[in-house]
This record gives structure tokens, sequence and C-alpha cells, in this order.
């Protein structure tokens, strides 16, 4: 009998080849702060080497990200006020709306502009929809999230991601897109979002975090899976285009189930508290970053997933480059 070794040996052209799992640059989605004002850009303390930018110092991270072949990009924006309603979410003026024009006339066509449809970043208790009294009423917040989807439309958003985990809003925001004429606007929705601890740099990045309260009523108990597997359905059901998984790097059973489940793009988002723990390991010498950074990024995509948000962008870039990821 002759005994052949289970797994293939070989230099390291044979191991490239026979890779199982790809990633490649235009799978990655660098998600960027804007923030009202000008001349702008501060490091984040709790996210080391993320910043929040001005409109007029956005272009040059824009460029640094399209020198290192990414392509697309998520809005988040931080507005100089709040209300109530979060109306700077949907305002013409808005800073997000800024930073659609400015970008497309900019770049053009060249980098594909994601923006985030949530209202948390705008209301002045942090919380991701309209209240009565202490609770955030669903139906109420459906139509200032379909009114801030076409606004980012209008402005030239290529994609609109809701993100505030409302029952119904996908439908909302399709409606109000086709309507007026936004037919091939797609919609990627967060549709599996757990109420994470992952979530604590961003909100201190954004200004977000709930002045009372949590988000546990409307975001997704960890526990859950089946859940998470009748939100993604629910979503497709209404419309989306490609369903998200968040966080990442604890939930790729989430991510492994929801691309065996549907035939849509699943993405899965690389969240700041799993970019902010790396640094911090790295800064402390117990990890090596770069390592980490690519077995995080083919993690996700082993897992199912073909598009992946994360502050690392231009590292993961980078490590295609050089090889390490590919």
């Amino acid at each position: 009998m002759i005994h052949r070794p289970r797994r293939l040996r070989g230099n390291e052209i044979l191991r490239k080849m026979v890779r199982e799992t790809r990633v490649s640059k235009s799978s990655l989605i660098y998600p960027i702060f804007i923030k009202e004002g000008t001349g702008i850009k501060e490091e984040i303390r709790m996210m080391p080497g993320q910043y929040r930018y001005s409109v007029d110092r956005m272009e040059e991270k824009l460029l640094q990200l399209k020198k290192a072949g990414v392509s697309s990009v998520m809005f988040f924006g931080i507005p100089a006020g709040k209300d109530a309603v979060g109306s700077g979410a949907y305002a013409a003026d808005g800073i997000i709306q800024q930073a659609l024009k400015e970008a497309k006339k900019q770049f053009g066509s060249e980098l594909y502009l994601i923006t985030d449809v949530c209202m948390c970043e705008y209301t002045s208790h942090g919380h991701c929809g309209i209240l009565h009294g202490l609770e955030v009423d669903n139906d109420e917040t459906l139509k200032v999230l379909a009114r801030t989807a076409l606004s980012h439309a209008q402005a030239g958003a290529d994609m609109v991601a809701p993100s505030d985990m409302m029952d119904g809003r996908v439908a909302a925001i399709r409606g109000q897109l086709d309507v007026h004429g936004f037919t091939t606007v797609p919609i990627m929705s967060y549709a599996v979002k757990y109420a994470s601890g992952f979530y604590g740099p961003f909100r201190e990045a954004a200004g977000s975090a709930p002045s009372f309260g949590d988000r546990k009523s409307y975001q997704m108990d960890w526990h859950n899976r089946k859940e998470g597997l009748k939100e993604v359905l629910t979503d497709i059901e209404e419309g989306a285009d490609i369903i998200m998984v968040k966080p990442a790097l604890a939930y790729q059973d989430m991510i492994r189930e929801a691309a065996e489940l549907v035939h849509v793009p699943v993405a899965a988002y690389s969240v700041s508290g799993e970019y902010s723990m790396v640094k911090a390991g790295a800064k402390a010498g117990f990890i090596e970053e770069d390592r980490i950074v690519a077995e995080m990024a083919v993690g996700a995509f082993r897992s199912g997933a073909s598009i992946y948000l994360t502050y690392f962008a231009e590292e993961v870039a980078r490590l295609i480059d050089q090889g390490a990821i590919g």
C-alpha cells in the first residue's frame, strides 16, 4: 500500500495555488468619520491611527485609499448640532450630504460611496429612532430613515446601508428610493446586528452613545442564532440586496449560516472594538499586528463573507500586495 500525505505539501507557489479562500481588494470597504467644520483631522482617542475628517480634509484619506486599491468607503457623519428628531440626518446640507457631493466632485466614479443610514449620531438622546417617552417609536422612525436614505441618494450615494435595526426599514427605504427614481441604488442591510460590547470605541468616535438606557430593545441579543437568520430572511424579502453581520470576529458562525442560507452577498463588519483590541495588543507587544489583521480578514471570508468592512482596509490591501493574504 502506498501512503500518501493527507494534505498537499510543497513550496509557497503550490500553497497559494490551492488556497480555498481568496481575498480581493475590491471586497474591502473602509468606514470613515466625517465631522462638520473645517480644517479638521483629529485622531480618535480609542482608535489610534483613525481620524475624524472635515469635508475639506477628507480628500487626503480618500486619495490614500484609492492609491492602496481600496475603492469603496462608508461615510459616518458627525454633525455640529443635534436635536430630538435627528433632523441633521436628512438635511440637504447635512454633513453626509456635503461629503457625498464633494467626493463625487473630486473622484467621480473612481470611488464607490456608501452611507450609514441611522439616527444615533444626529439625535440629542443618542438613540437610533424617534422617542415617545423613553421608548423608540418604530413606525415613526421608518419615515425618517426613508427620508434620510433618499437624501443620501440625491446627494450622490451609490449605496445606502441602514443600521438602525427598526422593523420594516428596508421596505420603507426601498419604497422611497424607487418612487423617486433611485431604483438602481442598492441597500446593504445591517441584518444581523448584535447589541455588542465591541462597539464602544465607535460610540466615542461618532459621539453616539445613548444618553440613557441601551439599545437592547432594537439590537439583537447576542445569545440568539435563529433570530439572526429570521432577520436575514425578512430583510431580503423586503428588498435588501446585501445583508451584513456585525460584529465579525465573535460571530463567524452567523456569517457562515447566513451565507449558506441565502443567495445574496454577505458582508461582515470588523468593528471598532476589534480594531482597538488589535492596536492595544500590538502596542503592548502581545501580538504581531499584521498576522492578526490577516487572520481576522481571512477568517471572515473563509466563513462566507464576500464583503469586508474594516478600519484595517489599507493594511489588508498591503498584505494582499505582499502575498500574505490572497
